[in-house]
């Protein structure tokens, strides 16, 4: 049974991840680029599904 407090908690991480994605959309492709991301992986990496050391080596 998931009590109040854990669905809060479930709530408030997904409100936050959702403001990470709006936050790294605002940024161009060259700031992306310095902090290791590409466009298409912004939501991914908010939602912890893209890690660096998973990733190929871009030039």
């Amino acid at each position: 049974m998931i009590t109040v407090l854990s669905a809060f908690r479930k709530v408030l991480r997904h409100y936050g991840r959702r403001i990470a994605v709006s936050k790294l959309r605002e940024l161009d492709d060259d700031a992306l680029k310095d902090i290791g991301l590409a466009r298409s992986e912004i939501e991914a990496a908010a939602f912890g599904r893209v890690h660096a050391y998973s990733r190929g080596r871009r030039s």
